[in-house]
């Protein structure tokens, strides 16, 4: 199977989008062409979309991190089938009602190769992050690449922080307008204002998740259906 190239790489895919040459070896194989039936033919594609565009996010999980906030963020995505990561200050983190929860991983600067780096809100880890020049350095270097910086609750203290917010519009936690000394304060559920997405609290962590899904291309229609969520809220299919 070596020296096979996939068909889709040929076509002009940008640089980051190709996947590491080990699933390029084992999974895609187009140049059989005429040697596969149909239905591998259709195993292969799969395999492509699932291989080569899955976008990736990282939730940063800080000590004192809100977790009604974080939980939701996390099992949104994964049911969008987006490929997520609980990133955390340590292995194991206690959120700010005692919660503890095991990460993925360990904070590193691998985020960076992420698509998207989720910071959850919570007085506590909301703090922390702040005071972390390691996360303050990877917004840095995520932004400069346009890449989804997204906060919510307390968290875009850390955004201010970074400088990133800026000539920017966000939302935040009731009173942060007050703390807060860039950008303009709308009381939107959810803002988007270039790469950087904001929202306000923890009943509003179902329609921050949603719009992250979609952000990374993933059918958040189908999720919110799935989860009965018109059931249970009076909003639009957009909301």
């Amino acid at each position: 199977m070596k020296g096979l190239q996939p068909s889709l790489w040929e076509q002009g895919l940008p640089a980051q989008e190709k996947p590491p040459a080990k699933l390029v070896d084992i999974y895609l194989f187009p140049a059989l062409g005429n040697q596969l039936d149909i239905k591998e033919k259709k195993v292969i594609v799969w395999l492509e979309r699932k291989l080569i565009y899955m976008k990736k996010a990282a939730v940063i999980v800080a000590p004192g991190f809100e977790e009604g906030e974080t939980l939701t963020i996390v099992d949104i995505l994964r049911r969008a089938q987006i490929h997520c990561d609980m990133v955390g200050f340590e292995k194991v983190v206690k959120g700010g009602h005692d919660i503890e929860v095991q990460c993925d991983q360990v904070l590193n600067e691998d985020i960076i190769d992420y698509d998207m780096v989720v910071l959850p809100g919570g007085y506590g880890g909301a703090d922390a992050m702040r005071s972390c020049n390691q996360v303050i350095d990877i917004l840095h270097q995520m932004n400069n690449q346009g890449k989804y910086i997204c906060a919510m609750c307390a968290a875009p203290i850390v955004l201010e922080k970074a400088g990133l917010l800026k000539d920017k519009k966000y939302t935040a936690y009731m009173g942060y307008d007050q703390k807060i000394h860039q950008g303009t304060y709308l009381e939107d559920k959810v803002v988007i204002d270039g790469n950087l997405v904001t929202s306000r609290g923890p009943a509003t962590a179902y329609a921050f998740a949603y719009k992250l899904v979609e952000l990374l291309g993933g059918d958040a229609l189908a999720v919110k259906k799935r989860m009965v969520y018109f059931n249970a809220f009076d909003v639009k299919e957009d909301e």
